[in-house]
């Protein structure tokens, strides 16, 4: 990739066999990289290999998109699980959808952890240890999507793992550069032009305005447009044509 790329990436296979989440498919048509769920805080077998195969025909990059094993609470409840078995359940995952993303004629090529647990290794020591644990585990091979600056950042380099610094096209910043928590105002912003602009923003100048107005370095190579944000596939589309008429080519970061 050039330093003019930039990568667009959506978390996918969200849905269940017997209901669908609006756009989860859809938005296949334009990122670049899936985030596929791999069934602990949503998706499921089918769905999962469904999201591939659409991927895979669109050129759209697969990867794992683990969490910890909140089905109930997608994903988004901390669960204080101990590292070794935090360890398994990650690798577990991981498995699965490589031997799904192989039967739709793809491949798993990155890893990113989701909700609850991508917010707490941001800190928490033991589970950024055992997303690192499980990755080296599986295949050193696997790049990490990560917030610039965190722990599992650290942890992942330390350990001789590639990582993906990535910044959020419809979440809330904080002064301190990480993200704004859905239980507070200004968490998620829904407005396609609004987004649009911060993005190409984030994407040329390196910087995104705060919840407070502030404005703090974002140093990203792959930008998440979350699929289970109301109106997610307008917004992918305004995102991606915006980057595209700011003269950037969307393109993976592999």
């Amino acid at each position: 990739m050039s330093p003019s790329d930039i990568d667009l990436n959506a978390d996918c296979g969200e849905s269940l066999h017997a209901w669908a989440m609006d756009g989860d498919e859809a938005v296949l048509h334009v990122v670049s990289s899936a985030n596929v769920a791999c069934g602990f805080h949503a998706g499921d077998p089918t769905v999962a290999r469904r999201t591939c195969t659409v991927a895979a025909e669109h050129g759209v990059t697969v990867g794992a998109q683990v969490s910890y094993d909140d089905l109930k609470g997608f994903g988004r409840r901390f669960i204080a699980v101990p590292r070794a078995e935090l360890t398994d359940q990650l690798v577990y995952q991981i498995g699965a959808l490589q031997a799904l993303a192989r039967a739709s004629g793809t491949e798993v090529r990155y890893v990113k952890p989701h909700g609850a647990l991508y917010n707490a290794i941001v800190h928490h020591e033991e589970h950024a240890g055992a997303v690192v644990d499980a990755v080296r585990d599986v295949d050193t091979a696997l790049p990490l999507l990560v917030l610039p600056g965190s722990e599992i950042e650290r942890r992942a380099r330390a350990a001789g793992l590639r990582t993906v610094r990535e910044a959020f096209a419809d979440r809330g910043y904080t002064p301190q550069a990480t993200l704004v928590p859905r239980s507070e105002p200004g968490a998620v912003l829904h407005d396609p032009e609004q987004i649009a602009a911060r993005v190409v923003r984030m994407a040329t100048e390196h910087v995104v305005e705060t919840v407070d107005g502030s404005v703090v370095a974002v140093d990203a190579e792959s930008i998440c447009v979350h699929g289970d944000t109301p109106g997610a596939l307008a917004i992918a589309e305004r995102v991606r044509r915006a980057l595209e008429e700011a003269g950037l080519r969307v393109g993976s970061f592999l």
